[in-house]
């Protein structure tokens, strides 16, 4: 009984790199660069029962980040050993009013990683010096690399109007990577960039952070990118998540150089974790703006990319322009249930909101949007590309058009390279019409043209495969599947017939790890094959 797989009636899957976004790709070259080492590089270690008294050796590691890159040199890797370092005031090492920064980062070309197989954890619980912003980590160096570890607990300390705290704190840094990182369950924003360039932040996750008070509530994003000067370009946010942040998902406000979001996902921010109103903005993607008090801009005023990203039942919108003064390129996301999915408001004058005026300039292609609670789209003016996305189509969108919206799923692990998870999530059936219904931007896709949102159908490699006969049992079973996404079994006596003469045998569906069994009994006279058929 031979065994074939089919995912759709497209062509040919491709490789699971073709699925990548081109700005992806780049980004990834990126981190490889920036991970090659010296040739005389050293390695130090630092482990939670470590002294920095001690040599820094495997067998003899230092206590700190700081005593390790007081030993290091540029091309130099520092491993992180397992295990929860407690810091409080007395591992702070600078201020500069009003922060007060733990771990001063200046030394550039240093890579700091978590060890293989141990998750390091910085908890930054009891660090509450009065009257300070509190900075986890400043990065002013260029060409580091952070990787593979945990930071929790930051606080914010000081009780006034718009103050906040951060995790990580790019401040004049270039060309670093910050990946496989989680900044969760504390007060500060996750990932603030203030100034630098060519910053890659991938597969990294900022979750339940949420500010002390009103003011700090409204600050306290998962990732934020706002470059003060034009020189710093290339800074790109790829494959990361941000849910229950009490403010924005991913904001860049007042950047004056253009961000790229490509591949990420933005979910429930603006509430709680019990879904209480967290008084933030909660935005998905603040994408773009300048605040509305006159502050200076620059010109040109740049054009920030949102691409292949993933909004859903953020407390405002999935996707804002918010105020800016210009258009933006909004390529392949998907909005679900937000209060408005897509919020194109422009602005012609930052000085009062009463310069305000629907979107202008917006270049949006291939998105798609679908149980918004108030509005799929509001702000959107006539001067603008909009040309097929799933509101200028003569197309409907329902909820048979996915695999599922269970957003349960949108927390799952990710996957053991640090990508995010293959979820069957908002992912397009094979019968939808949003199937084939966008249009060729350069990015790779399958079929006749690319489909409209985030995820395209049958780019993903097929599911790794196992067909056993135990006696009288017909055993299926595989790995690679979408989470949470539905599979048939069909069996035919004649490998030529058309997909829809086969006949189906059983269904089944991928667990959150993506596997499945189907085990079936064997009939008198079985099919010459079977074929495993996605939705």
């Amino acid at each position: 009984m031979p065994f074939v797989t089919e995912r759709s009636s497209q062509s040919t899957v491709a490789p699971a790199v073709a699925g990548l976004p081109l700005t992806l790709k780049m980004a990834l070259a990126i981190g490889i660069w920036l991970s090659a080492n010296s040739a005389f590089s050293a390695t130090w270690f630092v482990a939670t029962n470590g002294l920095d008294s001690n040599d820094g050796s495997s067998n003899s590691p230092f206590a700190t980040l700081m005593k390790a890159q007081a030993a290091a040199s540029s091309g130099d890797t520092v491993y992180l050993r397992g295990g929860t370092y407690s810091l409080d005031n007395s591992n702070l090492t600078a201020t500069n009013s009003p922060w007060a920064i733990v771990n001063d980062l200046t030394r550039s070309g240093v890579s700091y990683l978590g060890y293989p197989g141990e998750l390091p954890v910085f908890d930054f619980s009891n660090v509450k010096p009065a009257g300070y912003r509190v900075t986890a980590f400043l990065v002013t160096a260029n060409n580091c690399v952070f990787k593979g570890f945990d930071v929790v607990g930051v606080q914010v300390t000081i009780q006034t109007n718009h103050t906040q705290s951060e995790d990580f704190r790019v401040a004049g840094g270039s060309f670093n990577r910050f990946e496989r990182l989680r900044m969760h369950d504390g007060m500060g924003n996750g990932w603030y960039l203030t100034d630098g360039a060519s910053n890659l932040v991938l597969n990294c996750d900022a979750y339940n952070n949420r500010g002390l008070d009103s003011g700090s509530l409204g600050n306290t994003d998962g990732f934020g990118c706002h470059p003060a000067h034009t020189s710093g370009k290339g800074n790109v946010l790829a494959g990361c998540r941000a849910w229950f942040n009490s403010d924005d998902g991913y904001d860049c406000i007042n950047a004056f150089a253009a961000v790229t979001f490509s591949n990420c996902w933005s979910f429930y921010n603006g509430y709680f974790t019990n879904f209480a109103n967290s008084t933030g903005d909660g935005n998905g993607f603040k994408s773009g703006g300048y605040g509305v008090s006159g502050t200076a801009y620059p010109t040109p005023v740049p054009r920030h990319v949102t691409e292949f990203c993933l909004a859903v039942g953020n407390r405002a919108n999935g996707f804002y322009a918010n105020h800016h003064l210009g258009g933006l390129d909004w390529f392949d996301n998907t909005a679900y249930g937000n209060e408005v999915n897509y919020n194109l408001l422009c602005s012609t004058n930052n000085t009062s909101l009463a310069y305000d005026v629907p979107g202008y300039d917006q270049v949006m292609k291939n998105n798609l949007g679908y149980a918004a609670r108030y509005a799929e789209v509001s702000n959107l003016g006539t001067s603008n590309d909009v040309t097929f996305n799933y509101f200028t189509l003569p197309l409907t969108v329902t909820g048979t058009d996915f695999m599922t919206l269970d957003e349960s799923l949108l927390t799952l692990p990710r996957r053991t390279n640090g990508d995010l998870p293959y979820l069957a999530f908002a992912q397009l059936t094979g019968g939808s019409d949003l199937v084939d219904a966008g249009t060729n931007l350069g990015f790779p896709f399958a079929g006749a043209a690319p489909d409209l949102g985030a995820f395209e159908y049958g780019l993903n490699p097929a599911p790794t495969l196992k067909l056993v006969q135990p006696g009288m049992d017909l055993v299926v079973a595989g790995s690679g599947g979408p989470a949470g996404g539905t599979n048939y079994l069909v069996a035919a006596g004649n490998l030529a017939l058309p997909m829809v003469e086969w006949t189906p045998v059983a269904t089944n569906q991928f667990d959150n790890e993506g596997k499945f069994v189907i085990t079936n009994a064997i009939p008198a006279a079985p099919p010459a094959f079977y074929r495993l058929k996605l939705q």
